[in-house]
């Protein structure tokens, strides 16, 4: 049975999801989203980093609303147990309507939940959304839809004013109804203080190992982006070399004139 029953914020899901760290994987397609259900995930996030990962472009700034639900309908399909969760791409949740309309797009697409980026200032959209039916998801710490305004990845939380604002941020955010905050890039320290001042779950990226969950995008974790690894990610296998390999035997064979 789905874990729909998850997105409740008033049911077990809290409880559920703080017993045991959350195990979260960024996933894109039918069989990525397959293989990570099948493997026994807690959450599938098809999350806009698709833009760099899939799209090779050089940020999510340019990902739309349209290739996140192309995306989450291809991983939903693969996906029978896992919670889904689609990311509201750079600049299609600028108002409460306009989230609604596209958060509603994803939910069409097969998400289950949605996950939007920042806190205060998207407090009246996150609640548009859970007066709808809509679970939302918050997103704090470094944003990647703002790497152009804040010049770059930076790690959040290093001071005791940042420390505060993303407290403030992440309380505001839980009391909008979100039932779980990725920290994404946040210090290990301040994340696990935020951690234990929230109800909801916290999902870390980055961000140390004090958080109720992590979630790693699975093109790292198997080794098929082999161009840019991130810091705290850990690669559990060489799917780039070994697909490079294969490609090679492929074509040797070939040139030798092997047909088989």
């Amino acid at each position: 049975m789905p874990k729909r029953y998850l997105l409740e914020p008033t049911s077990p899901f809290v409880d559920f999801l703080t017993e045991e760290p959350i195990v979260a994987v960024t996933a894109y397609d039918y069989p990525s989203g397959r293989i990570c259900d099948e493997a026994g995930v807690d959450v599938v996030l098809v999350g806009d980093s698709l833009g760099m990962v899939v799209a090779g472009l050089p940020d999510t700034t340019e990902v739309t609303i349209e290739m996140m639900c192309h995306h989450t309908r291809m991983a939903a399909r693969g996906v029978r147990e896992a919670l889904v969760i689609g990311d509201l791409s750079a600049d299609s949740y600028n108002t409460p309507d306009e989230a609604l309309s596209n958060a509603s797009s994803l939910i069409e697409a097969g998400a289950h939940a949605v996950k939007l980026e920042g806190g205060l200032g998207q407090i009246a959209k996150v609640e548009a959304l859970i007066r709808s039916g809509i679970p939302v998801c918050g997103h704090l710490g470094m944003l990647p839809q703002r790497v152009k305004e804040e010049g770059g990845y930076k790690k959040k939380g290093k001071t005791d004013d940042e420390a505060a604002k993303l407290q403030a941020a992440a309380l505001a955010l839980e009391k909008a109804g979100v039932f779980a905050i990725v920290l994404e890039s946040v210090t290990a320290a301040t994340a696990s203080a935020l951690t234990d001042a929230l109800h909801v779950p916290t999902i870390g990226i980055g961000s140390g190992i004090g958080c109720g969950g992590q979630i790693r995008v699975l093109h790292d974790l198997v080794g098929g982006y082999p161009w840019f690894v991130p810091p705290f990610a850990i690669s559990y296998a060489n799917v780039a070399d070994d697909t490079r390999n294969a490609i090679h035997s492929y074509r040797r064979k070939v040139q030798d004139g092997d047909k088989t």
